[in-house]
């Protein structure tokens, strides 16, 4: 077999978007809806934090410019006590702080001499009555966790503080106001500070997030999210686990399974029953179906057979000159050739509806199978001197109905060898592009004329007389290419016909290859 050198147009994109739109169409919704929740769940928790962190700023600012407040008039009443000439008198400086003493602010005095330069203060007096040995060990806290390195600065003018430290005793306090006063003998600092769990809605010294309460809802907020996308991941995978059950009990992958003996998701086992339900239905009104049909066409044909049969001897009894009764008897022939092709399309139909209910599938290679029905019409090439090139790619795979696709062969290629003279060619294509299995079966026939080429594939529709010379009657009656979108379609492919330059009609198919349909 040679092969053709003929362009063969490519497959229309609109059906593989189509397709593969439809597929996706359903992930898509479910993908958006996990999109947009997910969106919700980000979203409105930064909404809510910025109002919240709002209001704590606002709040932080009052409470801090209202304790900076209390160290300036501290201060004030202090500047004249240590800024008098001559050694300080530390008892009237204590009795002096103590005065200020409150449960919610703690204020500290310290002294740097003139001569001991940067980084020399030491721990003078508090508001709150310390030992002197706590005073040591805070002094050293201070400096430890860099207050004291404020304090430096502060000496050189007044600088806005809030910073928390951890007192030797364990509790913690927040620095809100370092004051300078200066005298001839050194730099007096005054310190105020905030008790940290004096206040416990504020969130002093630390970044707001990092306060008790937004930890808490934070984690319990991701707690939800979390419960709320396992429980949305959970369902889909299991509707995904349920559509996978489907397909295979549709596609007859697995023998004697039910949805309800594969549901994994409980919620579904109603379903599943139903879905049970109704594939019996189904399988029982396919065999009803064959039935129906195969007990209609031996009705019908039996009173045709005896028609015939009984019109022999009366066409022998004619005279030859009897024109008027031979030309009676000659129509009564053809209504009844006609009737014969009647019955016949109409049990291919009832059996081809039968197949679309009930439709095993199995693996085989579409390449072997197609060399098989050209094989079968071997004989009948030769017999009309019809010269077939065929180009087929080794090794197809597809899961499909042999019964099916036999017939989608079968009734294009002898549409093709109807319209076929002595020495014209039909040319037999079958690759694998993409996911896809490309086949196409041209002619050099007479085509189609262009207003009917959108519906050579509808139901009765049919561009030839009403009685052909020879063949099966039915395929003239407009049910063999509507046979053939039926099945191809009902295997997950398309089917397309255009007319060819200059002369005769290209009939393409494409059927989801098995590595394709393994990721349905």
């Amino acid at each position: 077999m040679s092969e053709t050198k003929d362009p063969i147009p490519a497959w229309p994109r609109s059906y593989e978007a189509g397709s593969a739109g439809h597929r996706m169409r359903p992930h898509l919704r479910v993908a958006t809806k996990a999109a947009l929740l997910g969106a919700i769940f980000l979203i409105v928790p930064v909404l809510i934090y910025a109002q919240f962190l709002s209001a704590d700023q606002e709040k932080r600012a009052l409470v801090t410019a209202s304790v900076r407040e209390q160290g300036h008039t501290v201060a004030a009443a202090l500047t004249p006590t240590l800024t008098q000439p001559g050694p300080a008198n530390l008892p009237a400086i204590g009795r002096e702080l103590s005065r200020f003493a409150n449960p919610l602010t703690t204020i500290k005095l310290l002294f740097r001499p003139v001569s001991s330069g940067v980084g020399g203060f030491y721990y003078v007096a508090t508001s709150a009555p310390e030992p002197s040995e706590e005073l040591e060990a805070e002094r050293a806290s201070l400096a430890q966790q860099g207050v004291l390195g404020r304090l430096d600065e502060s000496c050189s003018g007044d600088v806005p503080i809030e910073q928390r430290y951890t007192a030797p005793d364990g509790h913690d306090e927040v620095v809100n106001s370092l004051i300078p006063i200066q005298s001839t003998s050194g730099c007096w600092a005054l310190v105020t500070s905030l008790s940290a769990s004096s206040l416990p809605g504020l969130s002093l010294g630390r970044p707001y997030y990092d306060s008790p309460e937004i930890r808490f809802a934070g984690a319990i907020y991701l707690l939800m999210a979390l419960l709320t996308f396992t429980t949305f991941w959970s369902i889909w995978r299991g509707l995904g686990r349920f559509a996978e059950r489907a397909r295979q009990i549709r596609a007859r992958e697995v023998q004697g399974a039910s949805f309800l003996v594969r549901n994994t998701v409980p919620e579904l086992a109603t379903v599943a029953e139903e879905f049970d339900r109704m594939v019996d239905m189904l399988q029982d009104s396919a065999r009803d179906i064959r039935r129906a049909a195969e007990d209609n066409a031996h009705a019908f044909k039996t009173p045709i057979a005896i028609i015939r049969q009984s019109l022999e001897p009366v066409a022998r009894s004619l005279p030859e000159d009897n024109t008027r009764g031979h030309r009676a008897i000659g129509l009564i022939e053809r209504s009844l050739d006609k009737l014969d092709g009647l019955v016949a399309s109409s049990r291919r139909l009832d059996e081809a509806t039968a197949d679309l209910l009930d439709m095993p599938r199995i693996e085989l290679d579409l390449a072997r199978l197609l060399e098989r029905v050209l094989g079968a019409h071997s004989d009948l090439f030769h017999e009309r001197g019809i010269v077939l090139e065929a180009s087929l790619d080794a090794h197809v795979p597809v899961r499909a109905n042999v019964e099916m696709l036999e017939t989608v062969f079968e009734n294009i290629i002898e549409n093709a060898i109807s319209f076929a003279k002595s020495g014209d060619r039909i040319e037999v294509r079958l690759a694998i592009v993409g996911d896809w299995a490309d086949l196409t079966i041209a002619d050099s026939g007479p085509g189609v004329a262009p207003q009917d080429l959108p519906r050579i594939f509808d139901r009765y529709f049919s561009s030839r007389p009403d009685l052909p010379d020879n063949g099966d009657q039915s395929v003239h009656f407009g049910v063999g290419l509507w046979i053939v979108r039926r099945n191809v379609e009902a295997l997950g492919g398309g089917v397309t016909a255009e007319n060819r330059m200059p002369a005769g009609l290209l009939v393409r198919i494409r059927l989801p290859i098995r590595r394709a349909l393994t990721q349905k």
